[in-house]
Order: structure tokens, then C-alpha cells, then sequence
């Protein structure tokens, strides 16, 4: 706070409203919260706290000295005592509500701050470092799921194959629990099932089967595979890649075009990240999301890539950390180190969809992708 000049983080909640707040304090998520609450944490001296007197014992798991009140007037004749001395604010909050996933703190409340004389300014960036910021343990339980999760996904499309080559039938359903069932047995876990996709279902990027809404996989398919997990241990971070198998011997023309755009948006938005961590230049999400778009625009797809680039991957598969993304959401958040995101452009016609994912892990100074890179439509029956 002191080196962003920033000077003090004042966390609020009312009924579990802000989840973030719950997570980085180390609160109980169901614990009781029919009150507002406020938490204090100055750049220079001890918190201070602020709770309702029937929940008094709100925040007795923190330091810092306790305020009660119990009418609204109290509430804002304390409110006001727990800032004084300090004038820039950081809160759950995000100008124009550019990056939804931290604008958690309700309009009123930022209002009642301002109204003591405060600036409050966004959290995003300080959420980065308590809830996107990996240990050495979490890279760890990411690259060790990343080892298994690649090796399942080439065993689902040999699987594919095997069963198209066989004659057997098999639906995009069977083929996403197979994979299920494989994470168990190798430690792994996740929170939703991958997705599998034959096209025109590939055409939708937020596809799923299901048991009742699910299509053949037959010859001549192209098959789509996105999938997470992590490892089956507390604190265990996710690794998520999508890829994209034919079932065919010789992946027609028109797939391999299509898959080379995409490619090419994908790489250049690697490039972009790993040049600008290695010269020591910030960077925002929302320009790795731009390098990205404009190499899909200029082939001529713009229309046709309809989400953001990537996201923050942590002990959720969409993390709390930047996401590259200037479509969605201008997301100005800083590329910060010990974090990581995907890089997933896509390119969804009305016939097919095609898509290209991996990891990328910032450290200090450098930038790489964590897994394998997927150069080519796999050829899954040559």
C-alpha cells in the first residue's frame, strides 16, 4: 500500500456479499453476517474494526481494536473515526465497474466513504497478491497436474479414434465422463467436467454434454477437448488447456486454415508477454487481449471471436488475478509475478469452432507456457 501510495484497505461485507474479503481475512464463509461489518488495515499502525453489537464477535479472530454501534448513525459517526487520518482508500471496488469480479462493494457504500472526504480507489491490484499470487508449492501441484492432465487428453482423443476406427459408438457425454474417471484415478479433481465437442456443438465455447443433450463422436469429426484439473490436495492450483483433434487421416483444408489464425493469435500473444516480463515493462490484460484480437481481425474473424483471450487460473479454474481481457471487460489489472493465466483465443463459425489454450506462468523476470503446444489439428486416424 505504501509503495502504490494507497493508504489503507478497508474490506465490508453484509451478508456474504464479498467472498474476497471472507477469503483474504481467513473469515468463516457461513459464519453468521445479518450485519454490516468494516475492517480497516492502514499503511502505518494497527487495524481497527467496526461491528454491530448483536454480532459483536464478528471479527474477534483479527487484530486490531473494535468498534460496536448499533443505530445507522452510529455506524456512520464511527465509520468516519475508523478513517480519520487517512485519505486514499482501497475497497472492493472498480471505476465504471470495468473488472466486475472485484466491484463486489455496493454503490451506496463507496458513496458513504466519499462523503467522509475519502478517495477510494480499486483493490484489484492488492487482490492479486493474496488471491492470484502462487507459493512454490502451488507452481509445483500445477505443473504435476499439468503432466497428467496432457497425458489424459491424448488418451481421450486415442480413445476417440479407437472407438471411430472399431465402429463402436461413443458420445461426446461418454467420452467427457471417461475422462472424469481418469482424473479419480490419477489424484486429480474439478469442481465442473471438462467439455467435449463435435462441431456445430464446438461452435459454442461454453458447450457441455450431457447425458440428454449430447452428439455422436463419428468419422470425420472434429473434435474439440477442454480440459481442467488439479491435483486432489488443499491449496492445489488448476491447469486448464483446450486442443483439437480430426477424427480423419488428412485434416481438411478448410479446419487447418482456421486453426492456423487462431494459432498465430495465440503465439503472438505469448511472445508479446514473455518480451514485455523479460525488458521489465508492465503490462495490462486487457493489451495481451489486444495483440491477440487484432491478429484475428486482421485475417478477417473479428465477429467471430467472441470471448476474452484468457483468464486467471488459481485454486479455482477462473482465478482472481488478471484476465486477459479487452472485449468482456477492460481489464487494467497488472501482469504481477507468481501468477498465472490462459491464453485461449478462438475463432466460432456457424458450422465449427476451433480454439487453442495454454498456461502462462509469470515469475520474476521471465514468462513460459507450462505445458505443451499444440502446433497442429492432431490427425487422429492416420
Amino acid at each position: 500500500m505504501k509503495a502504490t501510495k494507497i493508504d489503507g484497505w478497508l474490506f465490508y461485507d453484509h451478508h456474504h456479499r464479498d467472498s474476497i474479503a471472507s477469503r483474504i481475512l481467513g473469515l468463516d464463509e457461513k459464519g453468521m453476517a445479518t450485519r454490516r461489518w468494516f475492517y480497516f488495515i492502514p499503511s502505518r499502525g494497527l487495524p481497527r474494526k467496526l461491528v454491530h453489537r448483536i454480532e459483536s464477535g464478528a471479527l474477534d479472530s483479527l487484530d486490531g481494536r473494535k468498534n460496536v454501534y448499533s443505530s445507522w448513525e452510529e455506524l456512520h459517526k464511527n465509520l468516519r473515526k475508523l478513517l480519520s487520518g487517512n485519505r486514499t482508500i482501497a475497497m472492493q471496488y472498480s471505476p465504471d465497474n470495468n473488472i466486475p469480479y472485484i466491484g463486489l462493494v455496493d454503490a451506496g457504500t463507496v458513496e458513504l466513504v466519499r462523503k467522509f472526504k475519502k478517495k477510494v480507489v480499486t483493490s484489484a491490484d492488492l487482490v492479486q497478491k493474496f488471491e492470484a499470487s502462487w507459493t512454490p508449492e502451488q507452481l509445483e501441484s500445477h505443473l504435476e497436474a499439468g503432466k497428467i492432465v496432457d497425458r489424459i487428453t491424448r488418451a481421450a482423443f486415442e480413445r476417440a479414434a479407437a472407438f471411430v476406427r472399431e465402429g463402436r459408438p461413443l458420445t461426446e457425454f461418454e467420452l467427457q465422463q471417461w475422462i472424469v474417471e481418469q482424473f479419480r484415478a490419477n489424484g486429480l479433481t474439478t469442481a465442473e467436467p471438462p467439455a467435449a465437442a463435435v462441431q456445430p456443438n464446438n461452435g459454442n465455447p461454453h458447450y457441455e454434454p450431457t447425458a440428454g443433450a449430447s452428439r455422436p463422436i463419428r468419422a470425420g469429426d472434429l473434435l474439440l477437448l477442454d480440459i481442467w484439473a488439479k491435483s486432489n490436495r488443499p491449496g492445489s492450483v488448476y491447469y486448464d488447456i483446450t486442443w483439437i483433434g480430426y477424427l480423419g487421416k488428412r485434416v481438411p483444408d478448410s479446419y487447418a486454415k482456421i486453426f492456423r489464425i487462431v494459432r498465430e493469435a495465440r503465439d503472438r500473444a505469448i511472445e508479446f508477454v514473455r518480451e514485455s516480463v523479460a525488458s521489465g515493462r508492465a503490462i495490462h490484460g486487457w493489451e495481451v487481449d489486444h495483440v491477440a484480437r487484432e491478429t484475428i481481425r486482421k485475417a478477417g474473424y473479428a465477429k467471430y471471436f467472441v470471448h476474452r483471450t484468457g483468464h486467471s487460473i488459481g485454486q479455482e479454474v477462473h482465478g482472481n488475478g488478471a484476465n486477459m481481457d479487452g472485449l468482456e471487460t477492460r481489464d487494467d489489472r497488472k501482469i504481477v509475478p507468481r501468477t498465472c493465466f490462459s491464453i485461449e483465443p478462438g475463432i466460432y463459425l456457424p458450422e465449427f469452432g476451433m480454439r487453442s489454450e495454454v498456461n502462462v506462468y509469470v515469475s520474476e523476470g521471465e514468462a513460459r507456457v507450462t505445458g505443451a503446444i499444440q502446433q497442429e489439428i492432431l490427425p487422429l486416424l492416420a
